[in-house]
Parts: C-alpha cells; structure tokens; sequence
C-alpha cells in the first residue's frame, strides 16, 4: 500500500462520522418496515393502501428533493444542509410518534423523507477525502448503508413489541439528535466546496446518460428491487404470525435470516468480481426473487419454507444492492459517475414509493397473497427487460491530481497523453477541478507510465 493510499487522520474521522451519520439515519427510515403493517390496526382510518402510501412515502419525497438538497450545499454549504435535513426528520420522526391516526403517519414519514441530505453527505464526504482515498470511503458509506437495512430489520420489532409504534418514531427521533451532534462534534468542516464529477450531479452530462439504455437497465434493476421489497412488507409480517410466530419474536427472524443471507451473498459477490460475471449474478438473483415472492404467496405453509424463501429473497437483495452500483460505476463515463448515481438513486426511491402504494393497494383489494403474486409478475417483466443486458467491461474509475506544470498544458493534448496510456479507456480531464477523471482497465494499466505522466510516486 502506498502512503498516498494511507487515510489520514482528519480524513478517517470525516469517514466515521459521515458514515455513522447517513447509516443512524437509513437506520431510523427503515426501522417502521417489519413493524407498521401489523400496528395499523392502533391508528386511526388506517386501510392496507395507506399503510403502504405511509411505508413508501419517504421515497417520493427523497426522490424530488435529494438533487435541490445537493445544488443547495453547493451554496451554502454542506453541513448548514444536512443539519437542516436532519432536523426535518427529527420533526417528521416527533409528528409519526405522536400520531393517533393514519394521515399523521404519512405526514411523518413525509417528512422524514424529506430530509434528503444524501447528495450533501456525499459531497461533504469527498470534499473531506483525497482523490486517492475517495473510492474507499464511498465504498464504506455503502457498507453502513447495508448494515443498517439489517440492523433495522431486527431493532424495529424488538423496539416495537416492547414500546409500541410511537416508540419506533421517538427511538428515530433520537437518533437525529445523536446525528446533529456527530456531525456537529465528530465531523470536521470541510476546508473548501468543491465540484465532484464522480459524486455530484451535472445537470451538463444528463443529456449524455438518458439515452443510454445499458445504464437505464441498471435503474429500472433498483427500482424494481425496492419497489417489490417495499410491496413485500405490506403482507410479509403477517405471514410471520400465520407460521406461528409471535410479534415479539420477529426480530429475532429478521436476525437470523438476514445474518445468512449476508453471508451466503458473499462469495456470490466475489464470483460476480473476480471471475466477471456479472450478468450471471444478476439475472440468477432476479430469478430467485421472482421464485422466492411466489413461494411466499403460497397459503399455509410451515415455518421452514417461509423462513428459506425469506433467505432467498434477501440474500438475492443484497446481492443486488452490492452489485449494481458496481455496474454503474463500470458503465458510467469517466468523470459522470456522481451523475449517473443520481438518476439511479432517484430510481430507486421513486420505486420505494410506487412499490407502498401497490402493495397496500393489491392488499386491500385482493388480499395477502396477490401482494406477493403482483410483486412476481413485476419481478418478472424485470428478468425479460434485463435478459438484453451487455454483461458490462470490467473497468474501475480513478481520479488522478494533475501536476502543477500540467495545470497551463492544452487540454486536447492532456487528455492524448492520458488516453495513450495502456489501460486507460476513458478519459476526462477538468481543469477547474485540477483533476483528471479515468477509467481502466486495472489487468492492462500501466502504472509506471501513468505514475511519470501524474508526478505521483
């Protein structure tokens, strides 16, 4: 490992603080899933279809506001933006906990969506981290992001059974306060805000990345994944008391599912990698979700098979929720990535919120088990359009500081001498940035060449 590749000191603590901060709040978002659907009956004008309007609204709301959020950190600042973001979900978390009826419930979790400081964590994340260094720490603000998906699964009944609904929203409504305080405490204010192609939106290359059919096979693939995991929780909870477990004992289900799952993703993940295959990986995990959500429409069975679908589904989830950002890294032009991450989350909260929606709607009208059997037939539909993709070259992205006698060189002539190094597929070289955007092939790259050429040792 070189020392350029070495965190430094202010960097890791940016790193632990910033993904402590976005994993406490994933965590609070994602806690009323397992637990809502069997308290409705506790509120007030609660149906099936807004029980899945209030589990699904957060993604509405995160999907029209997460870019507003980061053009708005790009003027006033990153943590002035996410100290605002994270007191509207204090706020959203206090109205959910004190509501005695459905509609104060969606309200709630409106507003806690609205906090859509993801964009601005992000930014903040990279004007804290070198260039050498970036790749690794948004790679760690992925991790926590699956940490807390599981954590959620298990901490939200526990809470639940013992503290009812409302404790659920006062548990999240501390954990804003605990992340007002790291990021007030724990995380260093950046020196200066910067642009970031690979983590900021451009509103520039849009036109560039819309058109691209591969990289819109990867959006429609999460959003299908969370609009059908999102449907699933609406009727999910109940198939856990029709196999005879009680309320109190789900999240120790959720614990022991997704604590498998987990493990059995990881050598998925590393055939997908290392041996490229990734469009095997995908279609494979497609396929067993597609079979698990039919397994769990069926009626009446025992606990062992509601409990192995269940593993089926989310180990094929969380395979999903590694591997496709990967691809898009891999598809992404250099330099776009930030943009083309932007279209995909948005992707996937808008299918958040269309996937509440049906999956309260198929509910109230058809019952538990269309739920599942409509969330199938999508899972479906989602196999055939990805049965087209081009398995994607494997490429990684590198962002390399240009020298100072580089900075005054004609930016044609930079960008030949970088694009005539072995390895090095696409190139995009920003001068106001003073940093030049790569992609690679890492089995072809000259380093050496590429070392002499950055001035880096």
């Amino acid at each position: 490992m070189s020392k350029a590749s070495l965190l430094l000191a202010a960097e890791r603590r940016a790193i632990v603080g910033l993904a402590g901060l976005y994993a406490t709040r994933m965590l609070g978002l994602f806690m009323v899933l397992p637990v809502l659907a069997l308290k409705a009956e506790e509120l007030i004008g609660a149906t099936p279809l807004l029980v899945g309007f209030a589990l699904g609204i957060y993604g509405l709301t995160q999907a029209v506001l997460q870019i507003p959020f980061g053009v708005l950190s790009d003027r006033i600042g990153r943590k002035p933006v996410i100290a605002g973001g994270l007191l509207l979900f204090l706020i959203g978390s206090v109205v959910a906990a004190q509501a005695d009826d459905i509609a104060g419930v969606i309200l709630g979790r409106c507003l806690q969506g609205s906090g859509a400081v993801a964009a601005a964590i992000m930014a903040l994340l990279a004007d804290q981290t070198r260039e050498q260094v970036r790749t690794a720490a948004m790679a760690t603000i992925g991790l926590s992001i699956g940490v807390a998906f599981g954590v959620a699964m298990v901490l939200g009944p526990l809470v639940s059974a013992h503290f009812g609904l409302s404790g659920v929203f006062w548990f999240t409504a501390a954990l804003a306060v605990l992340g007002l305080g790291v990021l007030w405490k724990l995380v260093p204010r950046a020196p200066q805000r910067r642009g970031h192609h690979d983590v900021g939106l451009d509103r520039r290359q849009l036109k560039g990345l819309v058109g691209r059919l591969d990289l819109w096979r990867l959006n429609a693939s999460i959003f299908g994944l969370h609009l059908v995991l999102m449907a699933i929780f609406v009727a999910v909870p109940f198939r856990l008391i029709e196999a005879g477990i009680a309320e109190p004992q789900h999240g120790l289900v959720y614990l022991g599912v997704m604590g498998l799952s987990f493990v059995a993703m990881v050598p998925l993940v590393i055939v997908a990698e290392k041996r490229r295959k990734m469009k095997l990986m995908c279609l494979g995990a497609i396929a067993a979700i597609v079979a698990s959500l039919l397994g769990l429409g069926l009626e009446g069975h025992g606990l062992a098979p509601l409990l192995g679908w269940l593993f089926a589904f989310f180990t094929a989830f969380n395979l999903l929720e590694a591997t496709l950002p990967s691809m898009i890294s891999k598809l992404a032009p250099a330099g776009a990535k930030g943009t083309a991450m932007g279209l995909y989350s948005t992707s996937q909260f808008l299918g958040a919120f269309l996937g509440g929606v049906l999956g309260g709607f198929l509910s109230q009208h058809f019952g538990l088990t269309a739920v599942f059997l409509g969330a199938a037939v999508i899972g479906l539909a989602w196999f055939v359009f990805m049965l087209g993709m081009t398995p994607p070259r494997h490429l990684s992205s590198e962002v390399v500081a240009l020298a100072e006698e580089q900075q005054d060189d004609a930016l044609d002539a930079l960008m030949a001498r970088f694009a005539a190094v072995a390895g090095v597929e696409d190139v995009l070289v920003v001068p106001e940035e003073r940093l030049a955007y790569l992609k690679v092939d890492r089995e072809r790259l000259d380093t050496e060449a590429l070392s002499r050429l950055t001035g880096s040792r």
